[in-house]
């Protein structure tokens, strides 16, 4: 943990390691960045967690430091493709005992399916190529991971009605989309709760909230908008967070509804691709 009550990301822990290593090898900063061949300045960005070598560097770090890969097989954990916005989050929610996520408009990433993932991905980007794609899903998929450990967070999942109802990806994908929600729903590893569209304005409506809480560290809050996102640590403002959380969950319909609704949502996807392409 850190001196200020937040936890230590992967990258920072990455760059505590380096600067371990190095100071056991008896090289400075300006000796470990000749042989890396870069400045000075970018090595102190390394330990300090500000950023991540590339794949190059990384070996050259390894042959330096005479660490045999150990770095460069560490970095591959720690994917800098991440938007930027973003990398601490997806690093954090990795020592996470309980995520609060809000859908606004979209299905939270870490209950996305693939195809689900790859519509979002395509919207977004529209000159993007196959491989681009391929990896961002993969990617996706591998955050979700963290649902399927033994030591899972607790996971809350509070959805607008209307993200339950845009067609992302088509009805089919949709269907399959909003019935794995309901399946994750009822099998306990999401608690579930849907904002109706008749439940009108509530403490939320203004955009995307995601909650993490952890074992030994103050909880965090995090919001997004388009290409930016923030992560909050300010105890005044995460409280103000968790505050809208409780007050919108107070205006969600009861589990088992929302769980009914959403099945029920993902049927009339079923019915209109079902009118779409007849047998």
């Amino acid at each position: 943990m850190k001196a200020n009550g937040r936890p230590r990301t992967a990258r920072e822990k990455y760059g505590e390691e380096l600067k371990l290593r190095r100071i056991a090898a008896g090289l400075t900063q300006e000796a470990l960045a000749d042989l890396v061949v870069c400045s000075p300045t970018l090595i102190s960005h390394f330990e300090a967690g500000r950023r991540l070598p590339n794949p190059d560097d990384a070996q050259r770090i390894d042959r330096a430091l005479n660490t045999d890969g150990f770095f460069s097989r560490w970095l591959e954990d720690l994917d800098p493709s991440i938007p930027h916005y973003f990398r601490e989050v997806a690093e954090l929610e990795q020592e996470a005992t309980e995520i609060r996520h809000y859908g606004a408009s979209l299905i939270p990433g870490l209950l996305q399916t693939k195809a689900y993932s790859g519509a979002v991905y395509q919207a977004y980007r529209p000159n993007y190529c196959a491989e681009e794609l391929d990896e961002f899903v993969v990617r996706r998929a591998k955050r979700s991971s963290i649902l399927d450990k033994p030591s899972a967070p607790v996971t809350w999942a509070l959805l607008d009605e209307a993200a339950l109802r845009r067609c992302v990806g088509g009805p089919q994908v949709m269907a399959e989309q909003l019935h794995k929600v309901a399946d994750m729903a009822e099998s306990g590893r999401v608690r579930l709760h849907v904002l109706t569209l008749a439940s009108g304005a509530h403490a939320l409506l203004e955009g995307m909230l995601y909650l993490l809480s952890f074992a030994d560290a103050a909880p965090l809050a995090y919001v997004e908008g388009l290409r930016t996102g923030r992560l909050m640590d300010d105890p005044a403002l995460v409280a103000a967070c968790h505050t809208s959380y409780t007050l919108a969950l107070g205006d969600a319909a009861p589990r088992q509804k929302s769980v009914a609704l959403v099945r029920s949502i993902a049927e009339e996807h079923e019915h209109a691709q079902h009118r779409a392409h007849p047998r």
